[in-house]
């Protein structure tokens, strides 16, 4: 084996597409919001669908949701994962700042 070779990583696997069924891992196939609250709306649905997508099985979801709704670590990972899906949107809509102050290119 070569040391280009052994540098390579490891094929990683694929995760299956969201359900057709499903409204997709971005409700109405956009980041786009008319206000902020909204956006953080759209958050909390966008990690909401994560958690779906990742433990498609609703029993073990049912099952396993006691542990985690009275640990405090893990309420602050679920809040972890909306603000990061809130800063995607954030910047996807320039912060909800008006075209006119957004730096010319």
């Amino acid at each position: 084996m070569t040391d280009m070779q052994s540098a390579q990583p490891a094929a990683q696997p694929q995760l299956a597409p969201a359900s057709p069924s499903s409204d997709g891992l971005v409700p109405g196939n956009t980041l786009i919001t008319a206000t902020p609250d909204e956006g953080r709306v759209l958050a909390v649905r966008m990690a909401q669908l994560v958690i779906k997508f990742t433990q498609p099985d609703a029993k073990v979801r049912e099952t396993i949701r006691p542990g985690y709704s009275t640990n405090a670590a893990d309420l602050i990972a679920i809040t972890h994962t909306v603000a990061l899906e809130f800063a995607t949107i954030a910047a996807a809509n320039h912060y909800w700042r008006p075209v006119a102050t957004l730096p010319q290119s």
